[in-house]
């Protein structure tokens, strides 16, 4: 038998014009050319902005207005929108006591407690610690005074957790501290000098 089978089918195909497969290969190839060779992925919608609660914070005396995102925690929302970064983002899990602030005087780990819970009272950071003429606590007066601090990170949240500790009345003995502050860890291991500076100003509070 003489010809070639092949050569027949191009020969048809040209003479008929491409076929479905044709069509396909060839638009298939001028996807890829389009999109750099990469396969085209659908795009998810974008997610509509949080809904916002207004509240009313008091953070070290001055009364702040505020609209909330209801996920955001406290301490995201002194740091970032109050620029107040004294209180420290450490583990963000509320085992290490470096953001703690005095909600209504009673100390908490500010990255568990939610911003909205705040709402009407009183914040208290750090930063609103020392008295209005610009002189340092006692507390951080004896930081000082016992080199209580290496690194410093840890240093705003374990003040504000030992005065909590003096006005609670956690403060009478080194056990007693120990055992009261143990929410709060130095990664720099300051903890000597963080007990007897809690002893020496717990003794000056106390006096007044």
């Amino acid at each position: 038998m003489s010809g070639d089978p092949k050569g027949a089918s191009k020969g048809a195909r040209a003479k008929h014009g491409p076929n479905r497969r044709d069509v396909v290969a060839g638009a298939a190839a001028i996807s890829a050319l389009a999109t750099g060779g990469m396969p085209v992925q659908a795009q998810a919608p974008a997610e509509p902005p949080a809904p916002t609660i207004r509240a009313q914070l008091v953070v070290n005396g001055s009364s702040r207005a505020l609209d909330l995102d209801p996920r955001s925690s406290l301490l995201d929302v002194l740091r970032e929108r109050l620029a107040l970064t004294g209180a420290k983002k450490g583990c963000d899990h509320g085992q290490c006591g470096a953001c703690t602030v005095h909600l209504d005087g009673r100390r908490v780990a500010s990255c568990l407690t939610l911003a909205l819970q705040a709402d009407g009272r009183n914040v208290t950071t750090i930063e609103g610690l020392s008295p209005a003429d610009g002189s340092l606590h006692p507390m951080q007066q004896a930081f000082i005074d016992h080199d209580a601090l290496q690194c410093g990170y840890c240093t705003p949240g374990q003040i504000m957790a030992a005065v909590a500790c003096v006005q609670e009345g956690h403060a009478t003995s080194p056990d007693q501290i120990r055992e009261y502050m143990s929410g709060n860890l130095c990664r720099c291991g300051a903890y000597v000098g963080i007990v007897a500076a809690i002893e020496d100003a717990a003794h000056k509070i106390r006096q007044g």
